[in-house]
């Protein structure tokens, strides 16, 4: 069993990250975090809190990134991922191995946009949507609802 202890994030790819956070901002009211690079991931990302939900916008900063061949295939964007949190990534991708589920990439966590290890599962073992497993904070609370 993969010990999720809730949902952290909703990831969306967007062809234009300043555009997409300034949308956000006007529709909702929310003050989005400054675009922050990620170089491992080829992306840059903007953070929107929206009450209890976080919305993770990002955009490609290379064509070779997953996120810019995510946009070939839908070029306005779109739901790229969902994301949740975990005590330890690094035991669950264990579980997550021991389940026969498939991990993207290495194989192995790595540092995401917080620092914390991260990892995504194929799509193909997962009905078709991608899941990212992030370590949760350090003494961080969760529930079912998080």
């Amino acid at each position: 069993m993969i010990p999720a202890l809730g949902f952290s994030h909703v990831g969306i790819a967007v062809p234009d990250l300043e555009a997409a956070a300034a949308q956000l901002a006007a529709r909702f009211g929310v003050s989005p975090s400054a675009p922050k690079e990620v170089p491992e991931q080829g992306v840059r990302i903007v953070m929107v809190q929206l009450g209890a939900a976080t919305i993770e916008l990002l955009a490609p900063t290379r064509a070779d990134s997953p996120v810019a061949k995510f946009l070939e295939r839908n070029p306005a964007g779109g739901v790229h991922h969902v994301a949740l949190h975990v005590p330890d990534a690094g035991e669950a991708a264990d579980a997550v191995r021991e389940a026969g589920l498939r991990i993207v990439g290495a194989g192995e966590p790595r540092n995401g946009y917080h620092g914390r290890p991260i990892f995504f599962v194929n799509p193909k073992d997962f009905f078709g949507a991608l899941f990212e497993f992030e370590e949760a904070p350090k003494g961080a609370a969760h529930d079912d609802h998080s």
